[in-house]
């Protein structure tokens, strides 16, 4: 094995049983490693094919239903939120996703402020942050957390707020060939087929 599979090895298994994002779990895995800060990380790719073997030796038993509860609770969002042309994207679309992972939404607004609005009319108590969109432009982020029935869990929802133009294109497969968000009927696809 070398270092960048074993970097990825160590930081599959921070994303797994401590629910950390890709980045902070490779800075995590580094440490832990006792390897120099300046080592050369592992693609995502490669910690993602981790992240899988991690899940397929370890959580069989129980990652499956999590994520079933995680892609019904983002699809009842997305329904919710069907106005703003919401995309499910990270860990629950591409089917990595625990119980202690977050649900992602992207939306595309013709008004920024609209999905704001839209939450304020909900009742419910929001964050306002940023982060890199997927152009690696700065997005604004509405973050809240709602239980999740099927787990019992508190679930941290965050809401990217892309302008409508930004829908063109966001659909095309990456690099790999795979499809980075899905739409309403997309993860509906999913639900569905997992139930078969």
């Amino acid at each position: 094995m070398n270092t960048s599979e074993e970097i990825a090895a160590c930081a599959a298994r921070w994303v797994v049983e401590e629910g950390l994002g890709y980045g902070p779990a490779k800075q995590r895995a580094l440490k832990e490693l006792g390897l120099p800060p300046r080592t050369a990380l592992p693609d995502n790719a490669l910690l993602e094919r981790e992240v899988r073997e991690y899940l397929a030796l370890f959580c069989a038993e129980t990652q499956p239903a999590e994520l079933r509860a995680l892609r019904r609770m983002a699809l009842a969002w997305m329904e919710r939120l069907a106005a703003f042309r919401p995309h499910l994207t990270g860990a629950v679309w591409q089917g990595t996703a625990t119980k202690l992972s977050d649900i992602h939404l992207q939306l595309f607004c013709d008004d920024s402020k609209s999905a704001e609005l839209a939450l304020i009319n909900l009742g419910l108590e929001y964050d306002v942050g940023s982060t890199l969109g997927f152009r690696g432009e700065a997005v604004d982020v509405l973050s809240l957390a709602q239980v999740c029935d099927d787990l019992d869990l508190l679930v941290g929802i965050h809401l990217l707020i892309y302008d409508h133009d930004d829908l063109r294109g966001a659909l095309k497969p990456d690099s790999s060939g795979r499809v980075q968000r899905g739409d309403l009927k997309a993860v509906q696809r999913l639900i569905t087929e997992e139930a078969a």
